[in-house]
């Protein structure tokens, strides 16, 4: 029997060995070099040429070496074309090669656009031809795949869930939590103003910015349970921190599933999230029938319950995990992006002093001193026209990233299946063609009219996306936003202090390296 059952190892071995010889040919031959070559050299005959492609690492190592050069330059604080510290790579390649072009991510080919008809067309488009592309698996533990990241029928069923907790009135609910956290910010620099004998201070705002982005969407969001909420942000930051240091790394096929350290940190962080948001979800659950609260999550649940006409519904839209991602996705998104948008405003009213004062008489004229509600928020618009600028110039996100299902033409081009479209946020913003001579200037007046018409070509912003897939949350970033700088503006005037090194730097997210330190001086002589 024994000699019977051995007999056959010869041929397991040779299955085996065949096995290994066609994934090494499929992963080796044909996924790192001969695939490259042919897209290299379709596009080439389309005239499209870029850096030449490396066995496995692609491009990365080329802007890993471009960054790091360019990472040392600082720039004058009202130089705000800050493109060749923060993509060194898409402005030498774009010089060398035209536009577009052609480079490597690892073994992913991507094609860089620079012109809004192309970019328009791609996210415009409706018929499910150009999906995301896929995330780093880092990112999608701390994003999840929520409503950012589905793709098709799932995108659907998600954004009929999603949709009803970022409607406006429900949103202009939320205001007086934002203007509570807001206030014990305002209480807590008055202080330290009073305590120094000048009544002047020296604050670190990135740092309060994103405590109070943090205590804002914990509230909203999760209301009673906001602490646990806060957990779950800290650890999607260690997340983050994990991403960065991994990004660009060479990513071997099944390496993810290896209990490497980072592998492990990963794991326990991800776990420790999913864990935390079930706590906050579970008991809210059990309130079904008697109203699942007036945050986000229980708007989302309720939904979550409800048919398309209305009616109740004795089972969930989205499982249990659906439910933990859209969580962690409106989560982290809403608090990131909020965080850096008043970052950068605050640094150029600073910059800026006429827009400041500007700011601090609408303010004035439409709030008073009092804190201010939805209604008196809605009437500010040279707020939105600062913060829309803001978003031009330094908009949190650099790049969107598709990909088409099938081989497809995009305007003169044909575009391989499965090749990545990038599409250069700040490049496009600065692009003098469709945004005029002083496209590299701060100019708030050129959304006087709406976004529509602030450039040669409609709805050149792309701060929030545009078409089908622009961001539901935009509405609540603005919203907090406004709410933030509108008392600031009511209690202080602030300049920048000389200690702030204007270092923009893309940690997924644009933020100044150093920080934002700002000197406050209260308005009021009793403070």
């Amino acid at each position: 029997m024994v000699a019977a059952l051995a007999l056959p190892m010869p041929l397991v071995a040779a299955a085996l060995l065949a096995l290994a010889a066609a994934w090494l040919w499929d992963y080796a031959v044909v996924r790192h070099l001969w695939r490259p070559r042919a897209v290299a050299a379709a596009f080439r005959a389309q005239g499209i040429r870029g850096p030449a492609y490396r066995f496995l690492s692609g491009s990365n190592d080329d802007v890993r070496r471009m960054r790091a050069e360019a990472d040392a330059a600082a720039l004058d604080v009202r130089d705000h074309d800050y493109l060749r510290r923060v993509t060194p790579h898409l402005l030498a390649w774009k010089d060398q090669y035209g536009a577009p072009f052609l480079f490597w991510f690892g073994p992913q080919p991507r094609i860089c656009l620079f012109d809004y008809e192309s970019v328009r067309q791609v996210l415009w488009n409706k018929s499910g031809h150009f999906m995301k592309t896929d995330v780093h698996p880092t990112i999608l533990a701390m994003l999840g795949k929520g409503l950012v990241l589905v793709e098709g029928t799932d995108w659907v069923r998600h954004r009929r869930v999603v949709n009803p907790a970022f409607a406006m009135d429900k949103l202009k609910m939320m205001t007086v939590t934002m203007i509570s956290c807001t206030d014990r910010l305002i209480k807590e620099c008055e202080e330290l103003a009073s305590n120094n004998k000048s009544g002047i201070v020296e604050v670190e705002f990135s740092k309060h910015f994103e405590e109070l982005t943090a205590e804002v969407i914990s509230r909203t969001a999760f209301g009673n349970s906001y602490k646990e909420g806060k957990e779950v942000l800290h650890t999607q930051k260690q997340l983050l921190g994990l991403a960065l240091a991994t990004l660009l790394n060479l990513k071997l096929p099944g390496f993810k599933y290896l209990p490497t350290k980072s592998n492990r940190l990963k794991w326990t962080l991800e776990n420790k999230v999913k864990m935390t948001l079930m706590e906050i979800i579970q008991p809210r659950l059990a309130l079904k029938g008697s109203g699942y609260g007036d945050d986000l999550l229980g708007l989302m649940l309720e939904a979550c319950f409800t048919t398309e006409q209305g009616e109740r519904r004795d089972e969930l839209t989205l499982t249990m995990d659906e439910i933990i991602d859209e969580c962690k996705t409106f989560f982290f998104a809403g608090h990131e992006t909020t965080s850096h948008l008043l970052t950068w405003t605050m640094f150029l009213l600073s910059v800026h002093p006429e827009w400041q004062e500007r700011l601090r008489e609408e303010v004035l004229r439409e709030c008073g001193k009092a804190n201010p509600t939805a209604d008196m928020l809605s009437k500010l618009k040279e707020m939105t026209m600062v913060l829309l600028e803001t978003l031009r110039l330094y908009g949190p996100i650099m790049t969107m990233i598709r990909k088409p299902i099938s081989d497809i033409r995009l305007g003169s081009l044909s575009i391989p299946k499965g090749t990545g479209i990038m599409i250069p946020i700040p490049i496009l913003h600065r692009d003098k063609d469709v945004w005029g001579a002083n496209a590299n200037e701060f100019d708030p007046l050129r959304f006087a009219n709406g976004i529509t018409n602030a450039a040669r070509t409609p709805q050149a912003l792309l701060g929030f996306s545009i078409g089908p897939r622009s961001c539901i949350g935009q509405n609540f970033a603005m919203l907090e936003a406004k709410s933030v700088m509108a008392m600031i503006l009511q209690k202080f005037s602030f300049t920048l202090s000389p200690k702030y090194v204007h270092a923009p730097t893309d940690l997924i997210t644009l933020q100044p390296k150093f920080g934002l330190p700002i000197v406050l001086r209260p308005l009021d002589a009793s403070c």
